[in-house]
């Protein structure tokens, strides 16, 4: 059987017994069959692994803290990614694998071409259900941090902060990635399926948003950003 790695928001302690949330259990119980004595690798974002070895496996689930280790999988990279709001599940799809790549954090972004348009009631299911997504694709990944899931933001107020180093992907730009100075520091901004306006793309550059081409070919909004992470980790990373 794969090594079983789950995430819960709790204080780990060596020699703890812990009783898993009832997501974990049940994953545990009723889809794995998780019998008692076996050994589980628990992580609750502060870059630790707690190998825990499950005591009860009946209503609940009850581990024992064994052991931990520092997880070292952390890119040298801090990068962001301003993401406009793709559809259904291409923002999803978009989330897991930025995580996999080693994203630090996801800023939903609300842009002008963006089909999809959240009501205020719905942010926070929404964002949810995003931060579920990116906290399992910690799991499979081996990470031990957690990748936040902002808020949506609006453009202006993503430009109005500080020290972003910031790069703009669009098709027209000239710059590729090899000319760039090597940083440890990054955001990448980049626009739902219709791609950023040209208001958009010049408000960032103005702010200070550097213009960045990922080749000659146009890319759909989920292959450029994933194409851009995968190459900045490369680049400047892991």
């Amino acid at each position: 059987m794969k090594k079983i790695r789950l995430y819960q928001n709790t204080a780990f302690k060596v020699g703890d017994k812990v009783e898993l949330d009832k997501d974990n259990s049940h994953h545990l119980l009723k889809v794995l069959r998780f019998a008692a004595g076996k050994n589980i690798t628990l992580f609750n974002g502060d870059g630790q692994d707690y190998c825990a070895t499950v005591i009860s496996a009946k209503n609940v689930t009850l581990v024992e803290i064994s052991s931990k280790q520092i997880n070292d999988t952390e890119s040298k990279l801090d990068l962001t990614l301003a993401q406009g709001i793709a559809k259904g599940e291409k923002m999803d799809f978009l989330i897991q694998k930025a995580v996999e790549l080693g994203i630090t954090r996801i800023i939903p972004m609300q842009t002008e071409r963006c089909v999809v348009r959240l009501r205020a009631e719905k942010v926070q299911k929404k964002i949810e259900h995003w931060q579920k997504i990116a906290n399992h694709a910690c799991e499979q990944s081996g990470r031990s941090v957690i990748v936040d899931i902002s808020l949506p933001r609006a453009l202006k107020d993503l430009l109005a902060e500080p020290n972003h180093n910031g790069f703009v992907l669009h098709h027209c730009a000239t710059s590729g990635l090899s000319k760039l100075k090597h940083s440890s520091k990054a955001t990448i901004l980049i626009g739902p399926e219709g791609g950023l306006t040209d208001q958009e793309i010049k408000e960032s550059t103005d702010a200070g948003f550097k213009p960045l081409l990922l080749g000659k070919r146009v890319l759909r909004t989920e292959t450029a950003s994933l194409v851009a992470i995968a190459n900045m980790q490369l680049l400047w990373g892991s």
